[in-house]
């Protein structure tokens, strides 16, 4: 196959733009998360946990009170009512505090669920560090079913001291995947019990 010469020079810049194009997308994935765990979005937070505030030898500041403030939204398409349990907790930085927040599942199916945390300001993200959160995993609420889920987080002391309020975000959303996957589970214990 004999192509004209400004054939080939198309073609050869159609391939080039292909490769770039590739590679372009396969590096925002790791562009993506160091934005993220600068920033805090998506619930990149701090690495401090209990363990190794105590092991590093940071102590609890009581000089001075953080006021840590939850938020709760859902997603639209999922009947859920999301909320925490308490708005706000003023923490010393170093302590460890524990919290609740409840889903209750308003369908009239099993749903799971997925929350996203975020961190604001952004800057806090870097010493708000979660040791125990429903955010880690999947929740699955079958139809009516309530849930009080815990939160465990740890504010760092070299928080920076003009930082006095801090956010805690989550946005809950339906994971459609893992939702068929619990339907398709039901189904086969059902068939196995008949």
């Amino acid at each position: 196959m004999n192509l004209p010469a400004r054939h080939r020079v198309l073609l050869k810049r159609m391939l080039i733009a292909c490769a770039v194009s590739f590679v372009f997308c396969f590096s925002l994935i790791p562009i993506y998360t160091i934005y993220c765990e600068i920033t805090g979005i998506n619930g990149k937070t701090g690495t401090l946990s209990p363990a190794s505030a105590s092991a590093s030898g940071k102590q609890i500041d009581r000089s001075r009170t953080v006021k840590v403030e939850f938020d709760a939204t859902v997603k639209a398409g999922l009947d859920w009512e999301f909320r925490p349990k308490v708005a706000s907790v003023d923490v010393h930085p170093g302590e460890v505090i524990e919290v609740l927040f409840e889903a209750v599942n308003r369908e009239p199916e099993a749903i799971v669920g997925q929350a996203v945390p975020s961190v604001a300001p952004n800057r806090a993200s870097l010493y708000f560090s979660k040791t125990e959160c429903f955010c880690f995993t999947e929740q699955p609420l079958q139809a009516g079913e309530s849930k009080d889920m815990p939160v465990r987080f740890v504010i760092d002391p070299e928080l920076p001291r003009n930082v006095s309020t801090v956010t805690l975000s989550y946005v809950f959303y339906r994971n459609d995947h893992a939702t068929q996957r619990l339907a398709q589970s039901a189904v086969t214990v059902d068939n196995h019990t008949l």
